[in-house]
């Protein structure tokens, strides 16, 4: 966890606060420690402009309207909203132990967000990059199974990174994923995947045995390693990908959670149940879900104006 607070009484006073809450996210709550550090560092930046001689119980509205505007102008408003989640969690928390009365964000007016349109990529351009690796990648075989198996299942690439071998079930054709909160959920992986995860096996034996050679401390029960052996990181996937999209020109910026977006858009435009696509991301809430209905909408009404005897009629009165 991280320890950056600095001089001040009020954070001084906050300190063995933030120690249990941080526990608590990540041993009751299930959160990763990267996302309690996110919140910790929330929190801490607040801390940080609350003035000299005020307790926590006196933390009322005007502190935390008085953060909310010292944020405006610096942070997107997403990120002002999700300091001020974390906060609200931080405070939810200090009640539920009697250190204090009242939740402060309570009635305070959180700022409007943009809706947040996800970035997507099209089938054909999804076949361009499950294409990408080749002969003179080092780690083709293991690229090409990491494309494959994000595009098939929707899995987060932290998701991605912790799996073991003993979570894929071949006859199945179905894997176990660990989500946020630790929430276990089944994700199918398709036979591309499957295929690409069978040439990859031998080229992860050869880099265990390199990696033991080499006195490096290996996994041999993680899936995905990186050439000494060990765990692959989420940084080497995102680079991964960003490489292979520019190789075949994707003008867009590709993530590992654009190959989850567009397995999500996919599925919904081919008519899959919003609630499996719920179920099959590991959506805690539908409302989440629902933001990818917004681009299989525009998909519909693109192939309509394309399609449609009436809406060619319309284009062809309007000189387009």
């Amino acid at each position: 966890m991280i320890k950056e607070f600095m001089d001040g009484q009020f954070k001084k006073n906050l300190e063995p606060y933030t120690d249990s809450f941080g526990r608590w996210l990540t041993i009751e709550k299930g959160y990763s420690d990267h996302t309690a550090d996110n919140y910790l560092r929330d929190i801490n930046g607040f801390a940080a402009g609350v003035e000299e001689g005020i307790s926590l119980s006196e933390i009322g509205p005007v502190q935390i309207k008085a953060f909310i505007y010292s944020l405006h102008g610096v942070n997107k408003q997403s990120s002002v909203a999700r300091k001020l989640s974390a906060l609200q969690t931080f405070f939810r928390f200090l009640v539920q132990q009697k250190v204090v009365d009242r939740n402060p964000l309570i009635g305070v007016a959180r700022p409007k967000q943009g809706q947040y349109i996800p970035v997507f990529l099209s089938v054909d351009e999804v076949f361009l990059l499950m294409e990408a690796p080749g002969p003179q990648d080092p780690f083709a075989a293991r690229d090409k199974a990491i494309l494959e198996l994000m595009y098939s299942s929707g899995m987060r690439v932290a998701e991605l990174v912790s799996l073991q071998l003993n979570f894929l079930d071949f006859e199945t054709e179905m894997v176990t994923v660990t989500g946020k909160g630790n929430r276990e959920r089944l994700a199918p992986m398709g036979s591309p995947a499957v295929d690409a995860l069978q040439l990859y096996f031998p080229q992860r034996q050869t880099l265990l045995e390199g990696g033991a050679r080499l006195g490096v401390d290996i996994d041999r029960d993680v899936l995905f390693v990186n050439h000494r052996g060990g765990r692959l990181t989420t940084r080497s996937v995102e680079r991964l990908v960003s490489m292979y999209a520019q190789r075949v020109g994707l003008l867009t910026r590709v993530t590992p959670h654009a190959l989850r977006h567009s397995f999500a858009t996919h599925l919904l435009e081919m008519g899959a149940d919003l609630r499996l696509v719920q179920e099959l991301l590991g959506h805690a809430s539908l409302s989440t879900t629902q933001r990818y209905t917004h681009l299989t909408v525009d998909h519909l009404m693109a192939v309509y104006d394309k399609s449609h005897p009436q809406a060619r009629k319309r284009r062809k009165e309007l000189g387009e």
